[in-house]
């Protein structure tokens, strides 16, 4: 509670604490004992408020009247002779009322306070306070930059990923209705459970993969899901082998993460009809971390380079993994002679 409110008033934070700190210090310079002089505490405090007041005022003037306006006209000639005949006016009034203070304590201290070395004293310290005072208005600019920055590419940000999900939406689908298509032209007898199986998908696309982070768990249906339409669409008997391991209940994900790497697989390194093709897809947890590995075979006329991700799904899920968890995964891509072996590693979030 304590972090988020000084998050939000940093800098008024900033000025009270520099003011406290001014008066404790400025209190204990007046009152600290004097050789055969005893300490008036009574009126130190007094000297003490009354420069916390005036140095206030004149720092303060600066700070919202003569600086904001030389920084939006830029005629710092003219601010410059503003700032000394409000210093000049300033200190007169502070002396005087010093001299007022210190009237009836001794001829020794009211004439210091009208000497040339105390005036000089008191002039640089004044200044110094006005210019430290004046240095966090541009801290105070540097904050709202930043906030603005910061506030302007989170929203870039959300925007690449809404873009990113949407284009991720087509693109099973375009896979899903080619499955489709092939099985009402062989007219199989698994057609209305391909139905059946897309429209559970198609309604957890739509209504809650939208969201930033679903549980973990409604992904792994999903993943299952894809797997039996693809189970359907194979050749009975196609080795197929999920493999989950530890606990996620309590995980959450962003979502359509793990589709891509497993329809790449099914579209890159199966033959229908190769009795050698094979997929196999392994998802363990540990903790926090989860560990994502799609295995499948090598097509024998495939000759391409794929030993990076490709393809418009493939590229989009790695951006939104940059954007997402930009340092807490690591996506691993192998290639051997006779399989291909994509291993993500991410750190996920605590389902709250």
């Amino acid at each position: 509670m304590f972090a988020s409110l000084f998050r939000k008033n940093k800098l008024l934070l900033l000025h009270l604490i520099f003011w406290a700190l001014y008066f404790s210090f400025f209190f204990y310079l007046v009152s600290f004992p004097r050789k055969g002089v005893e300490p008036n505490y009574g009126r130190a405090f007094l000297d003490a408020i009354t420069q916390l007041i005036t140095m206030m005022a004149i720092s303060y003037f600066n700070y919202f009247v003569l600086l904001p306006k030389a920084l939006k006209k830029g005629k710092w000639g003219v601010f410059l002779l503003e700032i000394v005949i409000s210093l000049a006016v300033m200190i007169t009034i502070q002396i005087w009322l010093k001299r007022q203070i210190y009237f009836d304590a001794g001829g020794r201290t009211f004439n210091w306070l009208g000497s040339v070395r105390f005036i000089t004293q008191h002039t640089s310290s004044t200044i110094f306070i006005v210019t430290f005072v004046a240095s966090l208005r541009f801290l105070s600019d540097y904050f709202e930059l930043e906030a603005e920055r910061k506030q302007v590419e989170n929203d870039k940000l959300q925007s690449e990923l809404r873009f990113l999900k949407e284009q991720i939406n087509p693109h099973f689908l375009f896979n899903t209705l080619n499955n489709l298509y092939y099985l009402a032209h062989t007219n199989s007898p698994n057609t209305k459970d391909v139905i059946a199986k897309l429209s559970q998908m198609m309604r957890y696309m739509i209504y809650e993969a939208n969201t930033e982070k679903v549980p973990v768990g409604r992904e792994i249906e999903y993943i299952k899901n894809y797997i039996d339409l693809e189970k359907l669409r194979l050749d009975e008997g196609f080795p197929i082998e999920l493999k989950i391991t530890g606990d996620y209940e309590t995980l959450k994900i962003t979502p359509l993460i793990f589709i891509t790497f497993l329809e790449n697989a099914f579209k890159h390194g199966v033959e229908k009809g190769d009795k050698n093709s094979w997929v196999k897809v392994e998802i363990d947890f540990n903790d926090h971390i989860c560990t994502y590995t799609v295995s499948n075979s090598k097509p024998e006329e495939a000759s391409e380079d794929n030993s990076e991700p490709k393809g418009i799904g493939l590229k989009n899920t790695v951006r939104r993994l940059n954007l997402s968890y930009h340092d807490r995964h690591e996506l691993i891509v192998n290639e051997n002679a006779d399989s291909y072996h994509i291993k993500l590693i991410i750190e996920l979030d605590e389902n709250l």
